[in-house]
Formats: structure tokens, C-alpha cells, sequence
């Protein structure tokens, strides 16, 4: 949960998952679904997925029990190289380093890097500098590996931060190139600006008359997959023919919601919302639809409750104010 996601933000997820999963066996034993619905909101969803993933194969390939070298930790689904290490060197005490942005922070400060250390070439260069940092020792494990992995953390969470680094209190200022040329507010040399695209999209509200709401589930590869989602439709195509032809349902558009603009990794998602008045115009096809569970009719309420990604979660509260008023 802690990649790419802010501690704050994560505590009461973790909080919250660990009650409901508080093993290995419990997590592998349920729907990938029930697993995305506690992490609804938290964003990068396929993180939620690969965890499954892992569970089950820990289950199914190692008998239960928790890979302990960072090179098999390594094969499993969402499982990168430095996120191994960590697992290897905390649980375990194998004698390796990890990389992650607080320990790479360090590392292009105190050896001068002047490039970013993001790019494939200068990353490969802080890691051969991140292991010849490690402990000396020539076994496969190390008695004070986890306690020098929690420092390095420590030293880039509290000390070696990114804005105003406390360089009065680093015990590496003497040797750091960053400290000794004045450079610490240039280095690390940050990611290169680029303008992401922008790409559009329209999400139908279909609402009946029981004032219930039609969520698609989406295929499971892409974005959000696996999640509950509001149909969605080309911006070039007319919404009521698409709700008749591709839906099976009649609908008339009564309103346009604001856009919601929404930031991938690679691109920015512009949402143009549609309401729609919408009653069942073939019913069998509407039925046959949600036996193959693609599609549901739902309360509001219910589908807070459901694995939904973030801009859907904020259309449904938006939409739960407007009926109140």
C-alpha cells in the first residue's frame, strides 16, 4: 500500500485490510472482488490484484509458506526487486539493499549524481552504489542488515528530505558531494517535465425508475480493471443510441454533470458525465448481461459499497447530494 500512496492516506486501509485479511491463507481464500472493494480509493489498483495473486501462489506453489530470499520474493506478482530486498532484509535478514526514492534521494546527494535517477542507465548506477554500501560480510545473511535498511529509510524520511534537507544533523555531511558544493536543492536532478495527453471519455448515469444505477465491470487487464465502473461511451457517439443498441436499455438524457478530470501515470482522463432517465427495453438481454456479472443495478449506497475507482466514487456522492436536496 505504501507505494505510490502517502502513510497517512494508507494507515486506516492497512487497518482495515489487516482485520479482514490477517494472513496469507485468508487473503488467497476469497474473490479478487472482495480484495479491490477494501481497496477502493487507495488508486493503482492492479497493486490490490497482484497481492491476491501472490496469495494464491503462496498458497498453491509454496505450501503457505512465505518465500525468505529476495530472488524468489522477486518472481511474484507486484513483487520488484528493491520491495524484495525490503521483504528479504526486514523478515529474514538476507544480507541485500533496497532502492527505494528515500534511499536513491541519499545516494544521487552524497555521490553527486547529476542526472535523473529515474533513467534506466543512472538507476542501474545507484544500485551497484547502493550494494557497495551494504555491510561487510561475506554470508548470505547479516545480524544488522534489517537495523541498516531502517536507517538508510530513516535518514531520507527525516533527515535527507526533499525540500530543506536537515544537513546540520546528518551524520554524512562531511563526505556528501550534494553538502559540500552547495548542491543539495539540485540534486536529485528531477524527472524531466512532460505535458501528459489528455484523453476524453463520457460515463453514462443510467438511473431508473426504482432509482437505481447501471455499474459495468470492467475486463480485468487495463485501467481499473476488475472494478465497477458507469458504462462508458466515445464522446463522437449519441448517448441514447448507445444506451438502446449496446445496453438494452431506453434511456433520455436529462442533464450533463460537470467533468472530472482524473491523472494516470501516462495521461490525464477528462470525464464528461451524462444523466440518463433509463428504463429496460430488452429485458432478456439486460438479464443475460447480469448473469455474466458485467453489469448490475444498484442503490447508491450499494455501489459506495462495491469495488469502484475514485472518479466514480465522487460522481455517486455528487449524484446522492443533487437527490437529496
Amino acid at each position: 500500500m505504501l507505494q505510490q500512496t502517502q502513510v497517512t492516506t494508507v494507515i486506516s486501509y492497512y487497518e482495515r485490510f489487516m482485520t479482514v485479511f490477517p494472513d496469507v491463507e485468508s487473503l488467497a481464500a476469497v474473490p479478487v472482488e472482495d480484495v479491490l472493494t477494501l481497496w477502493s480509493g487507495l488508486g493503482y489498483y492492479s497493486r490490490g490484484r497482484n497481492l491476491h495473486r501472490t496469495a494464491c501462489i503462496i498458497m498453491e506453489q509454496h505450501g503457505g509458506i512465505f518465500p525468505r530470499d529476495a530472488a524468489t520474493l522477486q518472481q511474484l506478482p507486484g513483487i520488484g526487486r528493491s520491495t524484495a530486498a525490503a521483504i528479504a532484509a526486514f523478515a529474514f535478514g538476507e544480507r541485500c539493499t533496497i532502492l527505494d526514492g528515500n534511499v536513491k534521494r541519499i545516494l544521487a546527494r552524497y555521490f553527486g549524481v547529476k542526472e535523473y535517477p529515474g533513467k534506466k542507465t543512472v538507476e542501474g548506477q545507484l544500485w551497484q552504489l547502493a550494494e557497495s554500501l551494504l555491510p561487510a560480510g561475506k554470508d548470505h545473511y547479516h545480524p544488522i542488515i534489517a537495523s541498516y535498511i531502517q536507517a538508510l529509510m530513516d535518514l531520507g524520511a527525516l533527515i535527507c528530505i526533499r525540500g530543506r534537507p536537515r544537513c546540520q544533523y546528518c551524520p554524512l555531511q562531511a563526505d556528501c558531494v550534494a553538502y559540500q558544493h552547495n548542491l543539495t536543492t539540485d540534486l536529485p536532478v528531477p524527472r524531466p517535465r512532460k505535458v501528459l495527453p489528455v484523453r476524453e471519455t463520457v460515463h453514462l448515469i443510467l438511473i431508473d425508475d426504482r432509482k437505481q444505477i447501471l455499474l459495468e465491470k470492467r475486463p480485468a487487464s487495463g485501467i481499473w480493471g476488475g472494478l465497477w465502473c458507469f458504462p462508458e461511451m466515445p464522446v463522437d457517439q449519441d448517448s441514447t443510441d448507445y444506451c438502446e443498441k449496446k445496453l438494452h436499455v431506453r434511456a433520455t438524457k436529462f442533464t450533463e454533470l460537470p467533468r472530472v478530470q482524473h491523472t494516470f501515470t501516462h495521461f490525464k482522463l477528462s470525464i464528461q458525465p451524462q444523466l440518463l432517465q433509463s428504463t429496460i427495453h430488452h429485458q432478456s438481454a439486460c438479464t443475460e448481461m447480469s448473469e455474466k456479472n458485467n453489469y448490475i443495478w444498484l442503490t447508491i449506497e450499494q455501489a459506495l459499497q462495491r469495488a469502484i475507482p475514485a472518479p466514480v466514487r465522487t460522481l455517486l456522492l455528487k449524484i446522492r447530494s443533487i437527490d437529496g436536496k
